[in-house]
């Protein structure tokens, strides 16, 4: 097999990025968990604030995807940088059902990710570079931080539309998962001030994506 060139990666990693922001993602390694259940018709109030919700979601996995990706490229130890891209690679799974569960509202991501992305890519290069043990403890606090925001739109999302509940549930979980393998490996608490201002970023990307 021919080995990659550094042009061959440039253009692997360029296509990659592009697909991740338009909503135009590799396949999911797992089927969506609404594959098998009925979609219930919505209010279009309701269609509107759901579709709202999941276009915040998808701006999201397009964050953590680029923050792992960051991450990663500086990671200092290779058990690190494996687990960063493995954990990237998980995401794209999230991406896929957003887009999914996206269409089927007829909805549109966010026209922002391209701007979301490179800003968490910076985020997540400059947290590898600090060292592994504070590169995992935002992995953790950014995790932790997700699984309230999945929280919080649980109980936004009406019991009747058991399709977007089954994708934020798993979701939940595997980020959970994710929070858990970055205590496991050392990760430090951070700084009060330093979670502060993730919780500020957190909260303007969730109110400029939820309507465009």
């Amino acid at each position: 097999m021919r080995k990659l060139s550094a042009f061959d990666r440039l253009i692997s990693n360029t296509d990659e990025i592009l697909r991740t922001v338009s909503g135009n993602t590799q396949q999911a390694q797992r089927p969506s968990p609404a594959s098998d259940i009925e979609k219930s018709e919505l209010p279009e109030n309701k269609r509107k604030h759901i579709a709202g919700l999941m276009r915040v979601n998808h701006t999201g996995e397009v964050c953590a995807q680029a923050l792992y990706k960051g991450q990663a490229l500086t990671a200092k130890s290779e058990t690190v940088k494996n687990n960063m891209e493995q954990a990237a690679n998980e995401e794209v799974d999230h991406l896929v059902w957003c887009e999914e569960r996206l269409q089927e509202l007829n909805d549109h991501v966010s026209y922002l990710n391209p701007m979301w992305y490179a800003l968490s890519f910076s985020l997540g290069a400059i947290a590898g570079a600090l060292g592994d043990s504070w590169s995992l403890g935002f992995v953790k606090e950014t995790e932790d931080q997700v699984c309230k925001h999945l929280d919080e739109h649980l109980d936004q999302v009406p019991m009747n539309d058991q399709a977007t509940r089954a994708v934020l549930r798993q979701m939940r979980e595997d980020e959970a998962k994710h929070a858990h393998m970055a205590k496991s490996e050392g990760a430090r608490d951070l700084p009060d001030n330093a979670r502060k201002a993730m919780t500020l970023m957190s909260k303007l990307m969730t109110k400029s994506t939820y309507h465009i």
